[in-house]
């Protein structure tokens, strides 16, 4: 899950006797939803099914508890935690006129005792504490995670996909190779298109086939991998095709510009922009707290040391920026980042691997203003529009 840039303030001015605060403990199975009703001696606790008729129905009532014990409530707010439900349940209540929020679950404080009781009613007294204080406007009690519209997380599915398709064929073919390895069988590649009639044809070093049961699985996972590699294919084409058919469109138009620099690809660059450049950010240093690129500094007292990547952000942009910081070392030798990453490493043995992620850092941010502002990075290439 990944934290807003700055929306960890309410909106409105908590208003105690006219706002109707809950908040829910969200399991496969049920809803633990604890209440704060304005007018009430008790602090409501109910379990329903999962159930979101149910769970409006409830707050209705609540509602209606209050305005009879003469609190008019003009304002209901709901907020949870983020996990497997996502954000639907976000949407639902907002369209009906509730004010729902979604609560990053690292940024609550916990006990630090050794062993502490966990109970979903415990959770739900935390999140009710720490809910109640970020609508009091204390904005270090949680933190929010920006709920996405259902078009903006459609978006991201293709480039997740496609990292996932990669990555397991990449297993596959890893699994071939050490099968025929155990075998004594090397320089066997099995990317190749006739690797699969080339089967019968191998040998072992001491002249035998290979055995059929071990074949009939190769054979299998051949299959899998050409299945795979067609899946990528229909993933790679559809977006260019997206691509071609609104080029101008504001997430197009950003993945068409980034793709002009030497040295990112389209792939990268629709990545880059869905997870992390299209997001409405307020400065460079949220751009690249965002990423998880940020030092974790220990201070305390006399000590001083870095604790290294705080990586609380998008894995995948972390990820994704540290390999494209070694590919722009490659593609861009005369920018001016580039020059300053050999500037600070010539002399200095053993900081290349720390250097690059501060390069990764400085590259996010450039590649932020580009898209943002049309500042082109100094020094780098484009290819031509």
């Amino acid at each position: 899950m990944q934290k807003c840039n700055d929306l960890s303030r309410s909106l409105t001015p908590l208003d105690p006797d006219g706002t109707l605060i809950a908040v829910i403990e969200l399991s496969l199975s049920s809803w633990l939803i604890a209440g704060i009703v304005p007018g009430l001696g008790r602090q409501p606790l109910k379990k329903l099914a999962v159930d979101e008729s149910a769970l409006l129905k409830l707050l209705h009532r609540w509602r209606d508890e209050a305005a009879k014990a003469g609190h008019r409530i003009k304002r209901v707010a709901v907020a949870f935690e983020a996990g497997r439900d996502g954000f639907w349940l976000a949407r639902w209540l907002s369209a009906r006129d509730i004010e729902a929020h979604v609560i990053h679950a690292s940024s609550v404080a916990v006990s630090r005792e050794h062993r502490r009781a966990k109970t979903d009613r415990l959770d739900t007294e935390l999140l009710k504490r720490s809910f109640l204080g970020w609508l009091r406007g204390e904005r270090d009690h949680c933190k929010m995670v920006a709920i996405p519209t259902t078009k903006d997380e459609d978006a991201k599915r293709p480039n997740r996909e496609h990292e996932s398709l990669v990555g397991e064929q990449s297993r596959i073919v890893n699994r071939m190779k050490a099968t025929l390895i155990r075998l004594g069988i090397r320089g066997f590649n099995p990317k190749l298109k006739k690797a699969a009639e080339r089967l019968d044809g191998l040998r072992t070093p001491e002249g035998e086939p290979i055995p059929p049961n071990t074949l009939a699985e190769l054979r299998r996972d051949m299959v899998r991998r050409r299945l795979i590699s067609d899946q990528i294919r229909q993933i790679e084409d559809a977006r260019l095709a997206r691509l071609k058919q609104a080029p101008d469109n504001g997430p197009h138009a950003m993945v068409r510009l980034l793709a002009r620099v030497i040295g990112v690809g389209v792939e990268t660059a629709d990545m880059l922009v869905q997870e992390v450049l299209s997001r409405s950010m307020r400065d460079r240093r949220a751009v690249a707290r965002y990423a998880g690129l940020t030092g974790s500094p220990d201070e305390s007292g006399r000590k001083r040391r870095e604790k290294g990547l705080a990586r609380s952000g998008n894995a995948r942009v972390r990820r994704g920026m540290i390999q494209l910081a070694w590919r722009f070392l490659m593609f861009q030798k005369d920018s001016s980042l580039a020059q300053w990453f050999r500037a600070r490493t010539e002399s200095a043995r053993g900081t290349r691997k720390t250097m690059i992620v501060a390069l990764a850092r400085k590259l996010l941010i450039a590649l932020w203003r580009l898209v943002r502002e049309g500042v082109v990075p100094d020094g780098v290439v484009l290819r031509p529009a």
